[in-house]
């Protein structure tokens, strides 16, 4: 029991705290490289801004509004929808503008099938990837495009911002918290070596080096980017760049999102079982451990572990009955925190404990959900916050 809580307890401070600080200092001894290059205006490359869209009726109209107001030669980028299986006004819309061009095929397969079978009619030498319901800065494409002056970068990934309100429930507030570290790991994994894996709302990589995921992929950005790495590009990070959302709207909503997510992370870890090679792939290997595989595997049952160890060892020594009661108060406000979970408060740390526990919740459904065959590559769009606050009420907060 001794040892169950102390391989326990070290899995979860690790994945949540060790690594980052691990990570950063890290950084910290790395002799940093001056790689300053820049396109010079003429010299900005061919890119088409591939945005896989279905049923989006309601939002396509100021999707198209926001990508015809992107900072970049209109001679040198082309707005591509595929609205594969869409049954809604979406293509009837798309029509009535000229600035955007779009393909449809009757069947619906899923996102990653509909960019399989468009890929190979692009010829720009970047491809740009953003999601129908996200809204990007004018100069999210030239942020994305720029590193690529580096023969080494592979891919791009740009930065998700979740809009949230003053006041906000379980859902937007826990995703915010866990984001904001989210992305300063993003960050210091991107400075040491490579990003580990994309924000799927928004990435681009070198079109040359597109090769067709499996369609019952489930999360596509990822699995593309960590095989672009794993075959020695860099995936790097700009935050500058930057595809801005809703928060879900409520944790209904969420967890549909999440358990896909779960489920999708533990199929992409069966996938890329090869990166688990620390012999051949060194520094990518020790990045995809840390900060995806051990979240998508070991955490629920190292927090499982690490309470049933302290529950059994209590009596035996001050410290596992300390540790038994730290657990006990942290499950307990998480306990209040799912009383309130879809209330809305200014104080969002009341719904962090809960959120913490709900997510390690969903990665155990995601598992159940996948291997049981039940997680399709279609799903149902989780609805989404509609603010109604002025401006000045409203927070960002990166994903």
């Amino acid at each position: 029991m001794e040892t169950l809580f102390w391989i326990s307890t070290f899995t979860i401070l690790y994945s949540f705290a060790g690594y980052g600080i691990l990570i950063t200092l890290l950084n910290k001894w790395k002799k940093k490289k001056n790689t300053n290059t820049a396109f010079s205006e003429e010299d900005w490359p061919e890119v088409t801004l591939l945005i896989a869209a279905y049923n989006e009726a309601e939002i396509i109209r100021q999707k198209i509004a926001n990508c015809e107001k992107i900072d970049y030669p209109k001679d040198r980028l082309k707005v591509l929808f595929v609205t594969d299986g869409s049954t809604d006004q979406t293509n009837d819309i798309i029509k009535q503008y000229n600035s955007v061009s779009f393909s449809f095929s009757p069947e619906r397969k899923g996102k990653i099938a509909a960019v399989n079978r468009i890929m190979r009619y692009i010829t720009s030498p970047i491809t740009v990837f953003s999601d129908a319901n996200v809204m990007m800065n004018p100069g999210a494409i030239k942020a994305l495009v720029q590193p690529f002056e580096s023969n080494l970068m592979g891919a791009v990934s740009g930065e998700k911002i979740v809009l949230s309100e003053t006041e906000d429930n379980a859902s937007a507030s826990g995703e915010g918290f866990y984001w904001k570290y989210e992305s300063f790991l993003k960050k210091q994994d991107a400075e040491w070596n490579t990003l580990v894996g994309s924000a799927g709302e928004l990435f681009a990589i070198r079109t040359r080096l597109f090769v067709p995921t499996e369609e019952n992929t489930l999360i596509e950005d990822f699995v593309m980017t960590m095989r672009i790495a794993a075959d020695g590009y860099k995936v790097g990070y700009e935050p500058s760049a930057m595809a801005t959302e809703t928060a879900s709207a409520n944790i209904a909503e969420e967890t549909k999102r999440k358990v896909r997510i779960s489920a999708g992370g533990i199929q992409a870890v069966i996938k890329l079982v090869k990166l688990l090679n620390v012999f051949k792939y060194g520094k990518l290997t020790f990045q995809y451990v840390s900060h995806r595989a051990l979240r998508w595997t070991l955490m629920p049952l190292a927090l499982i572990g690490a309470f049933a160890s302290t529950l059994w060892l209590a009596d035996t020594h001050w410290f596992y009955n300390l540790a038994f009661r730290a657990q006990s108060i942290f499950y307990l406000l998480a306990f209040f925190g799912y009383v309130i979970r879809d209330q809305k408060t200014s104080y969002k740390l009341l719904h962090i404990p809960y959120y913490f526990v709900y997510m390690h919740i969903c990665v155990v459904k995601g598992w159940i959900k996948y291997f049981k065959g039940n997680q399709k590559v279609t799903w149902d769009k989780s609805e989404r916050v509609i603010l109604k606050s002025s401006e000045n009420q409203l927070s960002v907060v990166r994903n």
